[in-house]
């Protein structure tokens, strides 16, 4: 592996280097002073971790959005930060060389490794269905997993199954939760999901030591914490009662909210409508379709994409302006709906404040507790 001089030899400025350290710091909710230690960590190269990257039931997608990163190249900074021992799409060895290559590293690294894993694991007929070196998956997993530090699922099939693992599921697909259950996991959900979660997940391990803080579903909260719908550039079309008829539509042009063509963003949790794709330059809801909640294990591939999800309040209030205002040619324009709103929601923010700054008042009933 290269050390961080070979890094900045191979086209990634210091400059793009501390800004990927500040995304990441940003991202994790770390302050400003905590970019230094996160950039020191990286460059320290004694410091890396080894990491086993098992490949199953999958597409090789998730290893192919991390590849394509670039500005600076997001893959140059894991290969370069970390002691990649095994994966077997990127190793330059195959066959009893890259058999050896694993074993060596499980042997050195005991107990200190990171173990990734793409891909879902088939466990009906013990596990047949899926093979490397003359062994299962399910036997693969349980080797490697015994001498981890921790595993991180990267993608939804190895977190919760994917596509495998849909009805009927013939294969008994399953992810790794429901195999290894003695082990830290911490799942990097998505379908691709976003390398720079990998990264910060992996950078906030080698600078604290620790794994960072998780929700019920195993993935990391500075990611997964909040849905892509408090942040999506359509929210307000939502707020505002405009919504997206049909594909084609000059609605959807428009950029009008896609939950009625069955987006799922207000049930997802996940950071693409922040981070985004290729750079942060777009993600799927921003050139017009409606999310599919990848990151989701009951949303995937087990929901049609026309789909509307059960969400509280789906639709605005009547005050606001409909979707086809300028066809009835009556009511409010949107424009004056936001006035109106904003103005409804100073006076009540006023009162608010009106209210902290007013003494306690007693209770109106009696001092026997009565109340009138």
């Amino acid at each position: 592996m290269k050390n961080i001089d070979d890094l900045w030899k191979s086209g990634v400025t210091r400059r793009d280097f501390v800004k990927t350290c500040m995304t990441v710091s940003a991202m994790l909710g770390l302050p400003f002073s905590m970019v230094s230690k996160v950039a020191a960590a990286a460059q320290n190269a004694d410091g890396r971790p080894a990491v086993i990257w098992l490949h199953f039931q999958e597409c090789t997608g998730c290893s192919e959005s991390l590849l394509r990163s670039s500005h600076p190249s997001v893959a140059s900074l894991i290969l370069d930060m970390i002691s990649l021992d095994y994966h077997e799409t990127l190793m330059a060895g195959s066959g009893h060389q890259a058999e050896k290559s694993l074993h060596d590293s499980m042997t050195a690294n005991k107990g200190k490794y990171i173990l990734v894993v793409e891909g879902g694991i088939p466990t009906k007929d013990n596990g047949i269905y899926c093979k490397v070196a003359g062994k299962t998956a399910l036997e693969s997993l349980r080797t490697a997993a015994e001498g981890a530090v921790a595993i991180i699922p990267i993608g939804t099939c190895a977190s919760y199954g994917g596509i495998q693992s849909v009805g009927p599921n013939p294969t008994g697909a399953v992810g790794v939760r429901d195999i290894i259950k003695d082990k830290p996991i911490i799942n990097i959900p998505g379908c691709p999901p976003n390398p720079y979660n990998f990264l910060s997940t992996v950078l906030y391990y080698v600078t604290f030591k620790k794994l960072p803080e998780l929700d019920q579903l195993g993935r990391p909260k500075f990611a997964y914490g909040r849905r892509i719908h408090e942040h999506c550039e359509r929210r307000p079309h939502f707020d505002a009662g405009r919504f997206s008829k049909a594909f084609g539509d000059p609605t959807h042009a428009e950029g009008y909210c896609l939950y009625k063509l069955g987006c799922k963003g207000p049930a997802t949790y996940a950071n693409c409508s922040v981070t985004r794709f290729n750079d942060g330059v777009a993600w799927p809801v921003g050139i017009g379709h409606p999310c599919i909640g990848c990151t989701e294990p009951d949303l995937l591939f087990k929901t049609a994409i026309a789909d509307k999800v059960q969400i509280h309040e789906p639709t605005p209030f009547d005050s606001y302006a409909p979707v086809d205002l300028k066809d009835k040619g009556k009511g409010a324009d949107p424009l004056t709906t936001g006035v109106i709103g904003l103005a409804a929601g100073a006076a009540i923010g006023a009162g608010i404040m009106l209210a902290k700054k007013l003494p306690d008042a007693p209770d109106k009933g009696d001092d026997h507790g009565k109340t009138e």
